[in-house]
């Protein structure tokens, strides 16, 4: 068993939705957990028949509510993204970027394979300093309220199952083929050092 607590990060394009609902639900029980966007900009659907709305990382969830809700806030109500917002504003601040994040994790998942990419890619370029293993975990989870939860669910099934393993390597080939077996999905991975 691990001599410290699992150290869990989130990672999907935005830090709004899926990696958000993942990081609620691991808080809820007990796990050690930041969430991260892996994109340039955080990107939010438009109004009707209009583009996306981007956002800096830097900029508050709070922010984006009142900007949200003061462009149309129906149209936001009605598709939950101020209600999304809102969740987010009780778990941190605002959004953050994965590649500015300097601390090391146990386990990254991802929440879709754009974002694992880019995680992989961003760990590979770093300085190895430490050579400390980290397991990345790809969890395809579509970007709607639904499909967040339940991805949610099967990353806090792999976390529970992970923080009582002896070798998470070994331990997170068993975890996947069961996860495999119960949802039909197949889940990318791989393991990068710091």
């Amino acid at each position: 068993m691990p001599s410290s607590p699992l150290r869990v990060a989130v990672v999907c394009m935005s830090n709004v939705n899926r990696s958000m609902e993942a990081h609620r639900v691991l808080r809820k029980n007990g796990f050690h957990v930041r969430s991260f966007g892996a994109g340039s900009h955080v990107r939010l659907p438009g109004g009707p028949r209009k583009p996306p709305v981007l956002y800096d990382f830097s900029t508050p969830y709070k922010k984006m509510h009142s900007d949200l809700s003061s462009k149309d806030q129906k149209h936001y109500q009605r598709n939950g993204v101020l209600c999304i917002l809102r969740r987010n504003e009780r778990i941190k601040p605002g959004p953050e970027r994965f590649q500015e994040c300097p601390d090391p994790f146990d386990v990254i998942f991802t929440c879709g394979q754009r974002a694992y990419n880019r995680v992989v890619a961003d760990l590979c370029a770093r300085d190895q300093e430490t050579w400390q293993p980290v397991l990345v975990v790809n969890v395809d989870i579509d970007d709607t309220l639904e499909a967040a939860s339940l991805g949610a669910s099967i990353i806090c099934e792999l976390c529970q199952g992970l923080q009582q393993a002896d070798d998470m390597q070994s331990r997170l080939t068993e975890l996947l083929q069961a996860a495999k077996e119960k949802t039909g999905r197949s889940f990318l991975h791989t393991v990068c050092f710091y």
